[in-house]
């Protein structure tokens, strides 16, 4: 699997997700397992990139290469001049924004919202293609509305402006996250274009991963909410591709030691007072559907402190060995299984 001279370990990439795929989780699913991370989407505009959010989001000291930088706009111009303000920074693939369905991003015609406009979304790719020497990809859905579908006829001018590769979320942006994901949509894109292929959309196990590849031809899957409390599902979802077996849950010791680098990360990252506030979410979607982690989770909410949020995530999970063994999740009946249930969404681009 390669992206222009890129060659990636494997296919399994993780998604940009708005707030969530920060450089210290992108490091963690990279350590799990995942072939690829891009960043979570960052400003075209001039007027923001000194500001601490842009700043932050455009931080990649250690980052294992290729270094994947998502960008959104409308205008081209933007667009290929913050492209070049990237690589001029590290920047080693531009990825360009046209899934994000939120409605803040659609009110100011980008993200999914440009795929009403195919004459501005083929000058905004032929800008940026040009702009910069490194690899421009795209991250789209099938369409705005199930009546306005035009995946395809999108994945030919990408592939005409010079774009390297497509990922594709098999919803429209008028679906969010509703119903299945249509991934029939996503095997005529890849009949349609000779370039690299990505599925998105619902891909919450191994089996599931194999399954679409299987049904769409893709080059490679991208996992977005489903890694969201259980990184080390790129490595489970890897193995299930190379070898078809299944691998063994993650023993708590194991998980133990990354979790705690993870929040030591986040915290360095973002400073003690909002790295407690920004690890909540984290740690919510790594306790909150093991089983006594709706109490911990309302405990943990109440902490302040670096140093003791970290401790409180490390002794609710040895507590949680001692009592199960391994991780224990619970089912809608409230008794412990081992398997995760399904992930709730998010504002996955």
């Amino acid at each position: 699997m390669r992206i222009g001279s890129h060659e990636l370990k494997n296919r399994v990439f993780a998604a940009p997700t708005a707030g969530v795929t920060d450089r210290p989780f992108r490091r963690l699913c990279r350590r799990f397992g995942a072939g690829y991370a891009v960043a979570e989407m960052a400003a075209s505009n001039p007027r923001l990139w000194a500001s601490e959010k842009t700043t932050r989001r455009l931080n990649h000291d250690g980052e294992p290469a290729p270094v994947a930088v998502q960008l959104a706009g409308a205008d081209p111009l933007m667009l290929a001049e913050a492209a070049r303000y990237n690589v001029d920074r590290g920047a080693e693939v531009i990825d360009i924004n046209m899934g994000c369905p939120a409605k803040k991003v659609c009110a100011v015609a980008s993200g999914s919202a440009l795929l009403r406009d195919e004459a501005l979304v083929a000058r905004i790719l032929h800008a940026v293609v040009a702009a910069v020497d490194v690899p421009v990809t795209l991250k789209y859905r099938t369409g705005w509305s199930p009546e306005l579908r035009n995946a395809v006829r999108v994945a030919r001018l990408a592939e005409d402006a010079g774009v390297r590769l497509l990922t594709l979320h098999g919803r429209t942006r008028a679906c969010g996250f509703a119903g299945q994901a249509e991934y029939e949509t996503i095997a005529a894109v890849k009949r349609a274009v000779s370039i690299p292929v990505v599925a998105n959309g619902d891909i919450d196990s191994p089996q599931k991963a194999r399954a679409v590849l299987a049904a769409t031809g893709a080059d490679a899957v991208m996992v977005g909410r489903a890694a969201q409390g259980r990184p080390w599902i790129f490595r489970e979802i890897e193995h299930h591709l190379s070898t078809g077996a299944m691998l063994p849950p993650p023993s708590i010791a194991e998980i133990r030691p990354a979790l705690q680098e993870h929040l030591q990360e986040h915290h360095r990252f973002y400073g003690a007072v909002q790295g407690v506030r920004t690890a909540r979410k984290h740690i919510v979607w790594y306790t909150q559907r093991l089983a006594g982690g709706a109490e911990f989770c309302a405990r943990m909410n109440r902490i302040d402190a670096a140093e003791v949020q970290a401790a409180a995530v490390d002794g609710f999970l040895r507590e949680h060995e001692d009592r199960f063994g391994g991780l224990r999740y619970l089912d809608g009946h409230g008794q412990p299984r081992r398997e995760p249930p399904s992930p709730v969404a998010t504002a996955d681009d």
